[in-house]
C-alpha cells in the first residue's frame, strides 16, 4: 500500500502526471494480478482529470486487453468510475473511503470542517457533513456542539440512508429511476419505531426534501435524537453532500429543530459557495 499511500499524497500536493513505466511489469508469481491491480490504482490516481485506456496500459506497461480487464474487474468494484459520456477512467468512491486521503475527499472535509464548527457554536448541536456511498452515506466530518449530552460519533462512520436526514437528502438528488430502484432493491430497515419502512412514504418525504432541499430525522435512526440536514451543491449546481445538526429530542422538539433549520441551511449556502456553487449554478 505504501506505493498507493504515495500516488494518493502526489494528487493532495498537486503534483502532474507519473512518466510512462521503461519496462513491462515482471512476472510475481501469485500477487502479479494484485501488484497490477495496484498500478493501475495508482497511476489513475495520479491522473485528477482521469485517463484512457490506452495511455493507461502503456503506463503500466500492460497490454491493452489485460488492463482491460483489470479495470472492468475494478470499475465492477466501485474502485474505478468511467466518466459519464467519456472513455476516462478516474477513482471510485469507496477507495475514499478506506483510503481516507483523496483528493475530493480532502477538500470537502477542509473546507467543510470550519463551517461545522461556527455550526455547531451558534445551534450548540453536532454538525455532520456526508457524502453518499451506495445506499448508505458516509460521514466524512463532524463537530461537537457545546450543548449537554452530545452524541459519541466519529468522522467515517456508515449511516442507512433511508432513516437519517443527511441521507434523505442525497438520496432526493437521484434520478426517479435510480430511485426507485434504490427503494425497491431491499427491505427498508426498521432501527426504531419511527423509522419509515413504507417506500411510498418514504418516496414522499424524498421528494419533499428535493423541493425544499432540507429534511427531517424525527428519531427514525436513533429514537433519541432528531436531526436536521440540507443539500451542498458544487459549480454545476449537484447535491454532492448535505450538512446538518443532531441533538437529543428532550432539547431539539421539532418547533426548535425548524428554528435551527434556518441557521443550517445558511451554512449550506456558505459551503455550497465554497464549492462553487452559486443561486444560477454557475462556477464563481
Amino acid at each position: 500500500m505504501a506505493r498507493a499511500r504515495k500516488a494518493l499524497d502526489a494528487i493532495a500536493v498537486g503534483e502532474g502526471p507519473a512518466q510512462p513505466r521503461t519496462e513491462p511489469m515482471k512476472e510475481r508469481g501469485g500477487v502479479q494480478s494484485i501488484e497490477r491491480a495496484f498500478a493501475i490504482l495508482e497511476e489513475v490516481a495520479l491522473h485528477r482529470e482521469g485517463i484512457r485506456l490506452g495511455d493507461l496500459s502503456r503506463r503500466v506497461g500492460l497490454h491493452n486487453s489485460t488492463t482491460f480487464h483489470l479495470v472492468k474487474t475494478m470499475v465492477l468494484l466501485g474502485y474505478l468510475r468511467q466518466m459519464p459520456g467519456t472513455k476516462l477512467y478516474r477513482i471510485g468512491r469507496p477507495l475514499f473511503t478506506l483510503a481516507s486521503s483523496a483528493l475530493d475527499e480532502t477538500e470537502m472535509v477542509a473546507l467543510a470542517t470550519p463551517i461545522l464548527e461556527d455550526l455547531s457554536k451558534v445551534t450548540a448541536e453536532s454538525a455532520h457533513f456526508a457524502v453518499r456511498s451506495g445506499d448508505d452515506i458516509v460521514v466524512l466530518a463532524r463537530t461537537a456542539g457545546t450543548g449537554a449530552f452530545q452524541l459519541a460519533e466519529r468522522a467515517g462512520v456508515v449511516r442507512p440512508a433511508h432513516c437519517t436526514a443527511l441521507g434523505k437528502v442525497l438520496l432526493s438528488a437521484l434520478p426517479p429511476d435510480q430511485l426507485d430502484t434504490f427503494l425497491n432493491r431491499q427491505p427498508l430497515g426498521k432501527l426504531t419505531p419511527k423509522t419509515i419502512t413504507d417506500p411510498d412514504v418514504l418516496k414522499r418525504e424524498i421528494d419533499e426534501a428535493r423541493q425544499g432541499g432540507i429534511a427531517y430525522d424525527d428519531g427514525e435512526f436513533n429514537s433519541e435524537v432528531r436531526c436536521v440536514a440540507v443539500a451542498v451543491r458544487n459549480f454545476s449546481g449537484q447535491v454532492i453532500g448535505a450538512i446538518g445538526i443532531s441533538g437529543p429530542v428532550w432539547r431539539l422538539s421539532l418547533s426548535a429543530l425548524q428554528d435551527k433549520a434556518r441557521l443550517v441551511r445558511d451554512r449550506a449556502v456558505r459551503l455550497s459557495a465554497e464549492f462553487g456553487y452559486t443561486e444560477t449554478g454557475t462556477p464563481k
